[in-house]
C-alpha cells in the first residue's frame, strides 16, 4: 500500500501496499505480542497480590399468615422484600460488629469494598461473597458476616427465619487476577502496537521509492534508471580500473 498525495491535497493508501509492509514485518510484530504477553504474565504473578473469594448464601423465609400457611402473595412480597435484606448486608451495624468480633484492623467502607451481594431471579436466596488476599479470613468473614446479618433482618424485618443454604466456603484458588487472561491481553494489546506502529510508519513515508512515485508526486516522466550497485561490486570496480592503469 503506498501513500499517496494527490495535486488536489488528497490521500490515498493503496492497501495491497500496506498488506505487503505489515506482511515483511510479521515476525516483529509476533514478537512484540509475544513479548509483551510475557511481560504481562510475571507482572502479573510478580507484582499483584492474588485475592480470594469466600461465598455464602441464606434463605429469608417471611412470616406466615393467620392460618399459618405460606401465600402466593407472601411469597411474592418476600422476594420484593429481598432487596431490602441486601442493603442491610453492608449497614454500618451488621459490618462493625464483624470488624469488631474478628478484631480486624480495616475502616468500615474498605471492608465495604470487600463484600459484595448478588440474589438470583424470582428467589430469595442471598449469596454474601467477602474477597481477601487471605483465603481463610475471606472464609471467616463471610461466615460473620452470614451471622451479623441474620440477626440484624430478624430484629429489623420481623422475619420468621434466616436459614442456611451454603457455609462459606474456603477457597483454594485465587479469583483475581488470572494470569492467563492478562497474558492474552498483554499479547493482543502487543500485536495492535506493533500494528500501529508499522502502519504509521508505511503511512507518513512520503519517500520516492519508484518509477509510479516520480511520475504521480513530481508529474515527470522517466528518461532512465541507475541501477544501485553494492559495496563489493564497487570494490571489484575499483580494482580493475587500477590493473588498466598499471
Amino acid at each position: 500500500m503506498e501513500y499517496r498525495e494527490q495535486a488536489n491535497d488528497e490521500v490515498t493508501i493503496d492497501l495491497g501496499a500496506l498488506f505487503s509492509a505489515l506482511l515483511d514485518k510479521i515476525v516483529i510484530i509476533i514478537l512484540a505480542g509475544v513479548v509483551v504477553a510475557c511481560v504481562t504474565f510475571l507482572g502479573t504473578k510478580l507484582f499483584i497480590t492474588p485475592t480470594y473469594d469466600s461465598t455464602t448464601k441464606i434463605y429469608v423465609v417471611s412470616q406466615a399468615n393467620s392460618t399459618g400457611n405460606l401465600t402466593y402473595s407472601d411469597v411474592q412480597l418476600g422476594t420484593q422484600l429481598t432487596k431490602d435484606y441486601m442493603e442491610m448486608v453492608k449497614s454500618r451495624t451488621v459490618v462493625e460488629s464483624v470488624i469488631a468480633e474478628l478484631g480486624l484492623d480495616i475502616s468500615y467502607e474498605d471492608m465495604c469494598e470487600k463484600i459484595s451481594v448478588a440474589n438470583t431471579t424470582d428467589t430469595r436466596i442471598m449469596a454474601i461473597t467477602v474477597s481477601d488476599e487471605n483465603p481463610k479470613m475471606a472464609q471467616d468473614m463471610a461466615n460473620s458476616l452470614r451471622v451479623a446479618v441474620s440477626e440484624q433482618i430478624r430484629e429489623v424485618m420481623r422475619v420468621d427465619e434466616v436459614n442456611v443454604v451454603d457455609e462459606a466456603n474456603l477457597p483454594d484458588k485465587p479469583a483475581r487476577p488470572s494470569a492467563f487472561k492478562n497474558f492474552v491481553i498483554g499479547g493482543v494489546i502487543g500485536v495492535f502496537v506493533a500494528v500501529a506502529v508499522v502502519v504509521l510508519i508505511f503511512v507518513i513515508d512520503d519517500r520516492i521509492k519508484t518509477q509510479e512515485d516520480v511520475e504521480k508526486h513530481l508529474q515527470l516522466s522517466v528518461l532512465g534508471t541507475i541501477p544501485m550497485v553494492e559495496e563489493k561490486g564497487k570494490k571489484k570496480t575499483m580494482k580493475k580500473s587500477t590493473e588498466k592503469k598499471r
